[in-house]
């Protein structure tokens, strides 16, 4: 567990606020006995909801919202202690929890690595703009792991350098996880700023908040698009990156940014370079939804579900070489699906494929479920059962 001396003050001030689209003013004071116990219950019952629903889902600084509840000095100290209680948790360390900060933890991969650092114990911290990630995510994380001090959610940019900073100054991490990005190939051929900026700026924002504020463990989500076009195959780590696409260019800087501050840190980082990432959470409680608009631009593994599901009338093929993975989707999917093939997007590659024999031998890991059909039928069950995602059926109109 890392150790560093942080403080913060917290002013409290007796005015009205907005909570959850409802304005709260200050009740007036009551002198009788009676009223104040009705208070109390009052202010009870409003807790118990809004730490149900609202705690977990907040800004950086909402947990202290009932601080400003009511002005009866009384009644603000008893429920002043509970929610400062409540974001001491994240605040402070605790001996035998460590309190992982998850960017990116709305988004397909990185909601099912916050599942399982919640189901190993861990505490997580998930900090996300939503522009690609669900809430809906969300939202089955925090009813499986409801408990006080067990997971928060922060609404945020990673590009507001003053609010990414507040978020470290509030919370007492001891490693971050760095997924968010936007990881789409072709549409980095359409808009490379974008990109760069999300990808390569953000990470330096987040590496100058983990210096400043002395959290000490990095592990960063990468990608194989920092290989390019190798000439020999299968890749391992020593293949040399040369990105062909703005998409591998900006994680290739973002990785280049990290290990050079490495050096001469004592920053313990860890640089995982994913492929091609199919199926779902086994139990079915998340799975992968991308956003309509960004279709076109998705997994094969998504295509073939649209296809299957009749979103789209057939399933639009870029080059041969995911033959094998069409044949394995039609099998899991049980549907007839129609299958043009067009040549390769700007920015595609011919062929990657990995040999990950070095995470084997370090960590002694390795995938569980290495079926592709099988994975396919997992990930095919929450979709069927998931038609809209995580969001509720389009509204109609007769």
């Amino acid at each position: 567990m890392l150790s560093f001396n942080r403080t913060r003050n917290q002013p409290r001030a007796n005015r009205s606020m907005s909570l959850g689209g409802m304005d709260y003013a200050d009740p007036k004071k009551k002198s009788s006995y009676v009223g104040k116990i009705l208070m109390a219950g009052a202010l009870t019952a409003l807790c118990i909801l809004m730490l149900r629903q609202s705690t977990s889902f907040s800004t950086p600084s909402a947990g202290f919202a009932f601080l400003e509840c009511c002005t009866d000095d009384s009644i603000s100290r008893i429920w002043g202690t509970m929610i400062i209680s409540f974001k001491e948790k994240f605040s402070r360390r605790e001996a035998g929890v460590t309190h992982v900060l998850v960017t990116g933890g709305a988004g397909y991969i990185g909601s099912h690595a916050a599942l399982r650092l919640l189901k190993d114990s861990h505490r997580v911290t998930i900090v996300d703009n939503l522009s690609r990630g669900n809430l809906g995510a969300i939202k089955v994380l925090q009813e499986l792991f409801p408990e006080p001090g067990r997971l928060q959610f922060i609404y945020a940019d990673l590009g507001d350098p003053k609010a990414v900073n507040k978020i470290f100054s509030e919370n007492a991490f001891d490693a971050v996880i760095h997924f968010a990005a936007v990881a789409y190939v072709g549409e980095s051929t359409l808009d490379p700023l974008k990109y760069y900026h999300n990808i390569t700026s953000n990470t330096l924002v987040v590496l100058e908040a983990m210096a400043v504020h002395g959290v000490k463990t990095l592990i960063y989500s990468s990608t194989c698009a920092t290989y390019g076009e190798p000439e020999k195959m299968p890749i391992t780590e020593e293949t040399p990156q040369i990105p062909i696409n703005p998409y591998g260019k900006a994680k290739k800087m973002a990785e280049d940014i990290i290990l050079d501050f490495h050096k001469n840190s004592k920053m313990a980082v860890m640089i995982l370079r994913y492929f091609n990432v199919i199926g779902s959470d086994p139990e079915g409680r998340l799975g992968e939804a991308p956003r309509a608009e960004l279709r076109e631009h998705g997994r094969i593994s998504g295509a073939c579900f649209d296809a299957a599901r009749g979103i789209t009338p057939g399933l639009k093929v870029r080059g041969r070489s995911v033959k094998e993975f069409v044949e394995a989707c039609k099998k899991a999917t049980g549907a007839t699906i129609k299958v043009e093939f067009l040549p390769r997007r700007p920015g595609d590659y011919a062929e990657v494929f990995s040999d990950p024999s070095k995470i084997l031998r370090d960590l002694n890991w390795t995938a569980k479920y290495m079926n592709l059909q099988d994975s396919l039928q997992v990930a095919w069950r929450w979709q069927k059962s998931h038609v809209y995602g995580y969001g509720p059926a389009p509204a109609t109109t007769a």
